[in-house]
């Protein structure tokens, strides 16, 4: 499955047909991703699916054996330098030097990604400002909390103004005020850029994506827009219908069978929508034993699609 259609200049990174071999594993096979501007794109998989090698190779840190990447339509293998100038990276564990000062290493991230000098001081004010480092710029790295360290980590990412970030667990060690805000930065930097974001807890992709793919023994199973929960419940019933009848009723838009007389089904999502479907459902005496209006279908699509069975 790929990423979607391309929209001209509103891509801003395209891999196609990433392929990458550890010795005799597969690690990753003919996977396609598109970002587009304003997109925030939830990458989710069980662990060794391949998600840190698949970011890895998109922010040119580890070369891919097949495939292409362009960044904002530079080709990461034949123009790496102004590729890379438009990419920010957050590896799983943040590239920190733990004897330098924050603000030393945040102006020696700068240099590296080519701000000048004279915007140095303000690339560095505005990254810490925007991940609330404001009163550690002058500790050492090593003296701050985890949680401090992985905000210099998204500091580092983003202190250049990349086009497109590539953030591998941005939360991980953070308390939940932290990752609320994280949440927020993350949210205002997509506004202009596009950002691809992995983690394992799968109520901040609910949260953050505009777009959810799915890595599975390193291929895309999954890679659709997030409509999110607020919409989908899950319905049971003693005398089920055929699929087919429920895309007849009035504010239905998809269902899907779960087994034992269970559907997922696609619910404008209002009260008296689902009030309507209950109505609708005695009238044709299906027997609806269960509404559950808060089911949580990211977790049951991820579960499904992760275990080997058929989507």
């Amino acid at each position: 499955m790929t990423g979607g259609a391309d929209h001209g200049h509103d891509v801003l990174l395209a891999a196609r047909g990433l392929g990458r071999r550890f010795g005799r594993r597969v690690a990753l096979a003919n996977v396609d991703i598109t970002l587009r501007r304003g997109e925030v794109l939830g990458f989710l998989g069980l662990n060794g699916a391949g998600k840190s090698t698949t970011m890895q190779i998109l922010a040119g840190a580890l070369v891919a054996d097949a495939g292409t990447v362009e960044v904002c339509g530079h080709d990461l293998r034949r123009d790496g330098r102004a590729a890379r100038h438009a990419l920010g990276y957050l590896p799983q564990t943040p590239p920190l030097y733990d004897d330098m000062l924050v603000d030393e290493y945040l102006a020696l991230c700068a240099r590296l990604h080519g701000v000048a000098r004279r915007d140095l001081a303000g690339a560095v004010a505005r990254a810490r400002r925007r991940c609330g480092l404001d009163d550690v710029g002058a500790r050492l790295i090593r003296h701050l909390s985890r949680g401090y360290q992985q905000r210099v980590g998204i500091a580092q990412a983003i202190i250049h103004d990349p086009s497109v970030l590539i953030l591998d667990e941005p939360t991980n060690g953070l308390d939940p005020a932290q990752i609320r805000d994280v949440r927020t930065l993350i949210g205002e930097l997509a506004a202009e850029r596009a950002v691809m974001v992995s983690t394992h807890v799968l109520g901040e992709i609910r949260l953050l994506a505009t777009r959810i793919a799915i890595l599975h023994e390193g291929r895309i199973v999954h890679d659709a827009d997030n409509r999110g929960a607020g919409g989908r419940v899950r319905v049971r019933f003693t005398r089920p219908p055929a699929p087919s009848a429920l895309h007849e009723v009035a504010g239905v838009h998809a269902a899907e069978p779960l087994g034992d007389g269970g559907f997922v089904i696609d619910l404008d999502d209002d009260a008296s929508a689902r009030a309507a479907f209950a109505a609708t459902a005695s009238a044709a005496g299906w027997g609806l034993i269960e509404l559950t209006s808060d089911y949580d279908a990211l977790e049951h699509l991820f579960m499904r699609l992760t275990a080997g069975r058929a989507a």
